[in-house]
């Protein structure tokens, strides 16, 4: 067996031309759409990312508003650039690149968003609509793994899915999204500490891997036929590497996605799709 390759790339390219479709129309009523990012310090892969985000933006025909503060910046002086996002109404939609320099509390910043800009779906207020099944900006690195999940037709009703790793990033939302009425899986959260994880992973259809240890999850993990979603990114000597050795889970699996080119561009194609929805939620 040798799984089939689920390409995020492709996927992620749909789902910006769609983006690009809908900032056409609102551009036609004269409305312009703005996503903008709040970032401190120097931190090289959040850097490269702010990068590859604002030239997704621009391709969309988006506004692109980026703000990166000193390593030293205060936490009332981060604060006070969002809260200058919130009353620009040039800007819909709004992330802080996490992690934060030492000394500045994440939680707050974010908690500073207002709801409606929550372009990464993190707020407390976005979170609860999600646990409450009410419509609002899902987190997007969980709605570009179900969006990946979709286009291939990969039927998740009724399907046991271990999701390994329980960050309110992607586990915990991912793990909402799947559960819920229509959706319908059937979903067992676990991490790194969980006892006999391989045990329990064998016995899944459907493995989400999303710890940050490189190459951590081989074919011992897997049950013949599974899918397996590599949500890992991790930069090592040899380049960037998933938490899924590809090359061995590949002759067990059905299905998997690779590192780089699966789940990493889908997370900021979803973004721009919460810009947009944003947009057009505001009029």
């Amino acid at each position: 067996m040798s799984a089939q390759i689920l390409s995020g790339t492709e996927v992620a390219s749909l789902v910006r031309s769609e983006v690009a479709a809908r900032v056409a129309a609102l551009a036609d009523r004269g409305k312009t759409v703005g996503l903008a990012t709040v970032m401190a310090g120097d931190d090289p892969a959040s850097e490269i990312y702010v990068r590859n985000k604002h030239r997704a933006v621009v391709a969309a025909g988006m506004l692109s508003f980026d703000h990166h503060l000193v390593a030293d910046a205060t936490q009332d002086e981060v604060e006070a650039v969002v809260r200058s996002l919130n009353a620009d109404e040039r800007v819909d939609g709004m992330i802080v690149q996490l992690p934060l320099p030492d000394g500045l509390d994440g939680n707050r910043v974010v908690e500073t968003i207002d709801p409606a800009k929550d372009a990464d779906g993190l707020h407390p207020h976005s979170l609860g609509l999600l646990v409450l099944g009410r419509e609002g900006p899902v987190a997007a690195t969980p709605q570009g793994i179900m969006r990946v999940l979709d286009h291939y037709g990969i039927d998740v009703g009724g399907k046991l899915v271990v999701i390994v790793g329980r960050s309110i990033l992607v586990g915990r939302p991912l793990g909402l999204l799947l559960g819920a009425k229509g959706v319908d899986a059937t979903v067992v959260m676990a991490h790194s500490r969980t006892p006999d994880l391989a045990d329990l992973t064998r016995r899944a259809d459907i493995l989400v891997a999303a710890v940050g240890r490189p190459l951590m999850f081989g074919a011992e993990y897997v049950k013949p036929g599974a899918v397996v979603i590599d949500v890992g990114i991790n930069r090592t000597e040899n380049g960037l590497v998933g938490d899924v050795d590809l090359e061995a889970v590949r002759q067990v699996a059905s299905a998997v996605t690779p590192v780089p080119g699966g789940i990493g561009p889908m997370t900021i194609a979803c973004l721009l799709a919460n810009t947009v929805a944003a947009a057009e939620r505001s009029g």
